[in-house]
This record gives C-alpha cells, sequence and structure tokens, in this order.
C-alpha cells in the first residue's frame, strides 16, 4: 500500500511536470515485446495506476499514464513506448469515438487476483499459462484440490487450470506410461489426496473440484483453461457421479450405460458428444479433432486458425479477448487440440476456428455473474509438444500471438464494469 501510495504521489507531481503528457504502447507490429506489454499493464493496475486499453487502436494499444517511474520499467523490460500530448491523445480519442470506426476505450481499474490450479508434484510437461506468467512478469498463485475443496476459490478473481484431467483417468495416459515413474508417481499423489480429502476415488474428488470451479464462475469469477482442462472438464460436470473409470483406473468397472446417463444441461461448452469407453486410447470422447492432424487431414505447414473480429463497441468481452496484431495465428496441437463444431452449445461463443477443416479453436461463454475461455492446443510455439519435451524460452517468441490471447484473459476481468455492453 505504501509503494501504491508513493507511485500515486509522484504521478501526481510528474504529470504537473511534463504538462499530463501520456504513454502509449502499441501492440501491433511495431511491437518489440507484446509479451511483456502485458506485464506491464499489470503492473500498473497492480501498484494503482489506472490505464485505458484501446480496443483495436494499434493492435489494442495501452494508454497509461505518464509516470517516471514506469518509463523506466518499460525501458528496463524492452517494451516500445511513445510519449503523448494532451492534443495528441484528444485527436486518437477522437477518432476511436467515430461511431463508423470499430475501436473502443476501455478502463482497466484494478489487478485481477490470479490462481493457476497445478499440481504440486512436478509434471512431465510445461504449462503455457504459468510459463508466460513468469515471462510477462505478473503475479499468481499456485493452488490445488484441497485450496478449492476447501472453498478459498472465492479470494480470486481469475482461475488457470493446468493441463488437467478431471474425469479421474489420468490423461488416459495407461497405455503409453503406466510403467513411467512419473505416471505411477501421479497415481499416487491423486490418490493420497483423495483420502486425505474425504474421497473414495479421484474422480469423486475431481468432480467436486469441478464443480467448486464451476460454483466460482457462477459467482462471478472468470475461468481460463487449455488442453485437457477443457473436454474433461466438462465431461466430469456432464457425467455428474457417473463412473466412467474402468478398473486400470479405480478398481471397479465404468458404469456401462455411462453415455446414455450423460447430463448435458451441467456442461459449460459442449453437448451430445460421445465419450470413447476404451481405457487404452488416449482420447476422452469425439470432442476434440486432433485426429485431423494425426490422419494428415491438416499438416503442420498448413495449420492456421482466425480469430472472429467483434463490435468493439458493443461486442466488448469478445474484442478484447480477441486483441492481437494479426487475424490469423499459427496453430499448435495439445491432447485436446480444438473443438468439433456440431458438439458446441448454441450460446457460445467461437472466437477462433480453423477455416480448413471447420473446427472451433477459441471459446467464450457466460454462466451466471462469471465468464470462462477455453482454449484448445497445449503450447502456442511447439506445434507438437510431447511428454518430457524442455520448456519454450519466450525470450524467442516475444511477439507471439498464441500466447498473447492467454494474457487478453488475464486483462480484461480488470476492465470497468460499467464499461462493459456484452
Amino acid at each position: 500500500m505504501a509503494k501504491k501510495l508513493v507511485i500515486f504521489l509522484c504521478f501526481i507531481a510528474f504529470s504537473l511536470r511534463l504538462g499530463a503528457t501520456q504513454l502509449l504502447i502499441p501492440m501491433d507490429n511495431s511491437q518489440s515485446n507484446h509479451l511483456k506489454a502485458y506485464g506491464i499493464a499489470y503492473w500498473c493496475l497492480d501498484n494503482g495506476v489506472i490505464l485505458e486499453w484501446l480496443l483495436n487502436y494499434k493492435g489494442g494499444a495501452f494508454l497509461i499514464p505518464h509516470l517516471q517511474e514506469i518509463e523506466r520499467e518499460l525501458k528496463i523490460r524492452g517494451v516500445k513506448y511513445q510519449v503523448l500530448t494532451d492534443g495528441q491523445v484528444s485527436s486518437i480519442k477522437t477518432e476511436i469515438a467515430n461511431p463508423e470506426v470499430n475501436m473502443e476505450v476501455i478502463q482497466l481499474e484494478k489487478a485481477p487476483k490470479i490462481a493457476v490450479y497445478t499440481p504440486p508434484n512436478k509434471q512431465p510437461w510445461d504449462d503455457a499459462v504459468t510459463m508466460v506468467l513468469e515471462y510477462a512478469e505478473i503475479k499468481y498463485d499456485k493452488i490445488y484440490d484441497s485450496a478449492i475443496v476447501m472453498g478459498l476459490l472465492p479470494k480470486y478473481d481469475w482461475l488457470h487450470l493446468h493441463h488437467e484431467d478431471f474425469t479421474g483417468q489420468y490423461g488416459k495416459f495407461y497405455s503409453s506410461a503406466s510403467f513411467q515413474p512419473w505416471y505411477k508417481e501421479q497415481v499416487r499423489v491423486a490418490e493420497s489426496n483423495a483420502r486425505m480429502l474425504g474421497f473414495k476415488k479421484v474422480s469423486q474428488l475431481k468432480l467436486a473440484v469441478a464443480q467448486n470451479i464451476k460454483n466460482f464462475v457462477m459467482g462471478g469469477g472468470f475461468l481460463f483453461t487449455m488442453c485437457s482442462g477443457t473436454d474433461s472438464y466438462d465431461i466430469a460436470l456432464s457425467a455428474n457421479g457417473v463412473d466412467l473409470c474402468e478398473s486400470i483406473f479405480d478398481g471397479d468397472a465404468a458404469d456401462p450405460n455411462a453415455q446414455n446417463k450423460l447430463d448435458f444441461t451441467r456442461s459449460l461448452a459442449f453437448q451430445n458428444f460421445t465419450l470413447n469407453r476404451d481405457p487404452y486410447f488416449y482420447e476422452y470422447s469425439n470432442l476434440d479433432a486432433s485426429n485431423l492432424r494425426n490422419n494428415s487431414t491438416i499438416r503442420e505447414q498448413e495449420d492456421y486458425f482466425t480469430l472472429f473480429e467483434y463490435s468493439a463497441k458493443w461486442d466488448v468481452v469478445p474484442t478484447m479477448l480477441t486483441q492481437c496484431h494479426t487475424s490469423t495465428v499459427k496453430g499448435f496441437m495439445g491432447q485436446t487440440t480444438d473443438f468439433h463444431k456440431e458438439f458446441i452449445k448454441p450460446n457460445v461463443l467461437i472466437l477462433g476456428e480453423t477455416k480448413s477443416i471447420g473446427t472451433a479453436r477459441y471459446l467464450h461463454g457466460e454462466y451466471g455473474q462469471g465468464m470462462w475461455t477455453f482454449y484448445g492446443g497445449h503450447d502456442p510455439e511447439d506445434y507438437q509438444h510431447f511428454v518430457g519435451d524442455p520448456p519454450t524460452d519466450l525470450n524467442l517468441h516475444p511477439n507471439s500471438p498464441g500466447y498473447r490471447l492467454i494474457l487478453n484473459n488475464i486483462l480484461f476481468p480488470a476492465a470497468k464494469k460499467k464499461k462493459r455492453k456484452t
């Protein structure tokens, strides 16, 4: 609090001296480091500085008070910026206010408190969200099953689900990795957590976690998840306690009538999908379109998805979520890569699609007072990330459009509520 007061007082003094000039952080192709720019925006909010997000202006530029501490931080982090006079700022805002122009000014007020749902034991893969948060220097807390079951989620504004299996089938890695030490440790830790928290099965614990997360969203929280944290989450909700796990996972047979017992009114994004009941097959259901890559329907060099364009003045939230310096983003695979459109609920917004194969990559919806976003794929800068591969070095990808989409989701909860028009 003392630090924020000092920055605020410095801002007043410095603004008077400079004639109230402001800093513009462009987010178009001229920006040297898009990912660090989001970190600067978050750092300002975290220090009590209100800023503006200029939707669709220079790729979604940020307008920030000209404070010496901020300018120093921009230089340290290697983020390109411009110093604008009041007249220049006024001219930009006049341009944006034109009803014929698809732009809008959104005020960002407060840094969202971020949690990442991730296991305490080391996993043989990396999480894109955790990596980009650390690269952008954005603060977050790690939480897992016990914190969620004990009701700690309401202290956060935004939650990311780490690469996860909410069905209790351990990612369906059994056929390829049941002999691996990391897999055995994963099972041991999950079963121990379930017992400690009073559940007989891991699947029962994961369902309780999924339901608590759903309640978090209903109460006004923001949920973002990628890869298998998307479809496995919705499958667990729709199953609602129906036993999907064969004996190799939990010691007894799965319910033979599980498919008919699914309740799609409980899921957030998907409906009418068919479960894959084979415990040795690396797929939960027919929701995922990864097989279109494995069968070479689309090859890596052709794999791109396109972001939809929304009205910045009316569809404010989807516009924030699709801010980028390009409308075409390089595709990337995961256990869950993208989604067959026929299984997406009609009230769900498709933010990005792979046109060549007719699949959806990037989804958004509302539930209760909150919102959720599902983003297919594992690592935006590693097309086919395998178990045990080294983490992506984001120093090599400071302008990654795929990673930008993750950081859009970090910032949009900070938007001033009365400005939202969706």
